[in-house]
């Protein structure tokens, strides 16, 4: 975060492993067997990914879009790991460019990891990135752009000067990446926190800098908790509804925080991902800039059951602000969950959800996410349906469309919410196993309903994405968000698991809520309530594919509902990752 400058950053994977599917195995023998073929079956239209191979992660500079990613450019499973370097002048359409980062120094000879980006006061912008040198420590290193004159910044130096930052004073040598844009101090130094662990602890450990050089490690972790390896840390001001002239959904530059009445306006948001879950959750709340201590507010759960950007395939985001829209944008990392040997078949692995937009909600007490507008450019075929009710048992086709790559938003009425089914406190903990024992094969009161996507004409395959409202004791109301591939493929080793979370909505003033779903193949990335609740799928069906590739609105609740409105489009394919001329 500069000074003087825009707020910019860089999202890029770590390594390591997880207790879940899907995570950063390593495969020697698989690791640079370079793919024969592609295949396009399942391969995503406008989320973009590299041409073939394995990626796991944009910086806005002199009218650029500049997308860096880990990629490995010799197979289609982690390894050989580089940045690579895509750019774009609407973050829809994207040209390749060479690899900007990759291993030639001792001090990342055995890989270049996650980092960010910061421009600093001069204009010059400055990657800060993980390193593994021969010792196997991780060290944090800088690089910077060979030729400024150049608006591709192709090519990138690392000074001698480098690791900036390594693990001394009983840091964990082992547990030590991902550096945040880095951001400037009222006394005049740079900071930036570092994630890392001790035991069971995760940590932030903040870094102070007066050049950009030389960094200092702070006498305590800026914040911290009990939740295992804290992987790829993101530190950010967002504004405060209804304070002072600001709009709450425009994003808030940092280098804005010297002026005390902006500074007073805004939250600040630390978001971590959980290296032990392959799960990230945030929290809202106040930033003291003289202790350097970070305080969530009263409400967010600072564990594990926190509040999570997506419930679903989504991990090592970073955000970064835009300050052509004046608006901060989050990226995340969508891997696979198919098999390795299928990795290797298809030829490519992994993909970025799409940009969102990201603010805070009026009251504070969550985040808002929603596809960036540039999307609906893609907008093609449009057909739409209007007030046709779903009793119970119920479904229908929504025709007219190639729904395999589409935007769907949907709104849904709820006739009755007196049936709701009562809700047991002890749910909250765990809505995906709610979902796994409630799905959408499950005859409920209201719900579930929604949207069946990538299903065959006979709906032997199909992914549902559909809500279930339940009722507490107190007559309030709970809605629940799933999204459940169960269904989704014949194959048994593609790992399907249900994904979910609760809508903070309060359903009972208007018996609506909506629902956008974007469809892309294998990827099923869903927005709840105008983006309250977001959950990211990764699917791949066999026979629902192509033109065999159908959307439903069903209603599996004893309660009818009503969709109000339905409108669909399909989209067009943009320049996806095309190498510059």
């Amino acid at each position: 975060m500069a000074a003087t400058a825009p707020l910019f950053w860089v999202a890029l994977l770590l390594l390591g492993t997880a207790a879940v599917r899907a995570s950063h195995v390593v495969y020697p023998e698989l690791q640079s067997l370079e793919a024969e073929q592609v295949d396009e079956t399942s391969r995503t239209g406008y989320h973009f990914q590299p041409p073939k191979h394995w990626i796991n992660g944009p910086m806005y500079y002199k009218g650029l879009y500049h997308l860096f990613y880990q990629y490995n450019p010799k197979g289609a499973v982690w390894g050989n790991i580089v940045w690579a370097h895509s750019v774009s002048t609407d973050l829809i359409d994207w040209t390749a460019l060479d690899p900007a980062v990759y291993p030639s120094k001792p001090f990342d000879v055995n890989g270049c990891w996650s980092g960010s980006a910061t421009v600093l006061p001069s204009g010059v912008p400055a990657l800060m990135y993980t390193g593994i040198d021969p010792n196997k420590h991780q060290v944090q290193n800088v690089a910077y752009p060979k030729n400024l004159s150049d608006p591709f910044l192709r090519e990138w130096v690392k000074p001698g000067y480098n690791p900036v930052i390594a693990p001394d004073g009983g840091v964990n040598a082992s547990a030590f990446r991902d550096p945040t844009t880095a951001w400037y101090g009222p006394d005049g130094h740079w900071r930036l926190l570092v994630g890392s662990k001790v035991d069971h602890k995760g940590l932030a450990v903040l870094y102070r800098s007066r050049d950009f050089k030389r960094w200092v490690r702070a006498h305590h972790p800026f914040h911290s908790g009990l939740t295992g390896m804290w992987e790829c840390p993101d530190f950010f001001p967002v504004a405060v509804a209804g304070a002072g002239r600001r709009h709450h959904r425009r994003g808030v530059d940092t280098a804005e925080l010297r002026d005390k009445a902006v500074a007073e306006e805004v939250k600040y948001v630390l978001k971590v991902s959980l290296d032990l879950t392959r799960y990230e959750y945030y929290t809202v709340g106040t930033y003291d800039h003289a202790t350097d201590r970070y305080n969530p507010d009263a409400g967010f759960q600072d564990n594990d059951y926190g509040i999570r950007y997506d419930y679903g395939d989504f991990y090592a985001s970073k955000s970064f602000y835009d300050p052509v829209k004046r608006r901060r944008i989050l990226w995340g990392w969508a891997n696979e969950s198919d098999t390795v040997p299928d990795d290797r078949k298809k030829g490519w692995a992994g993909i970025q959800a799409i940009p969102r937009k990201l603010w805070l909600s009026p009251g504070g007490r969550q985040l808002i996410q929603w596809p960036v507008e540039e999307i609906k450019a893609l907008r093609a075929k449009h057909v739409s349906v209007a007030d046709k009710v779903v009793k119970g048992g119920e479904y229908f086709e929504v025709t007219g469309f190639k729904s395999v790559q589409s935007d769907v938003e949907a709104a849904f009425e709820i006739k009755d919410l007196s049936k709701a089914e009562e809700f047991n406190p002890a749910w909250l903990t765990d809505p995906q196993a709610l979902c796994k024992k409630r799905g959408s094969a499950d005859n409920g009161e209201v719900g579930p309903f929604g949207l069946w996507v990538l299903a065959d004409a006979d709906l032997t395959e199909r992914t549902a994405v559909f809500f279930r409202v339940f009722r507490t004791n107190t007559s309030k109301h709970v809605v629940l968000m799933c999204n459940d591939p169960t269904r989704s493929s014949f194959e048994s080793q593609v790992y399907r698991p249900t994904f979910a979370g609760f809508v903070n909505v309060d359903i009972s003033k208007t018996k609506k809520i909506a629902l956008r779903t974007l469809i892309d193949h294998s990827v099923v990335e869903s927005f709840g309530a105008g983006g309250r609740t977001c959950i990211l799928t990764r699917v791949y069906p066999k026979k629902a594919i192509g033109d065999a590739a159908h959307l439903f609105v069903f209603n599996h609740g004893e309660a009818e509902i009503k969709v109000t409105n339905l409108d669909a489009w399909e989209l067009k394919t943009p320049k996806m990752n095309v190498p510059q001329q």
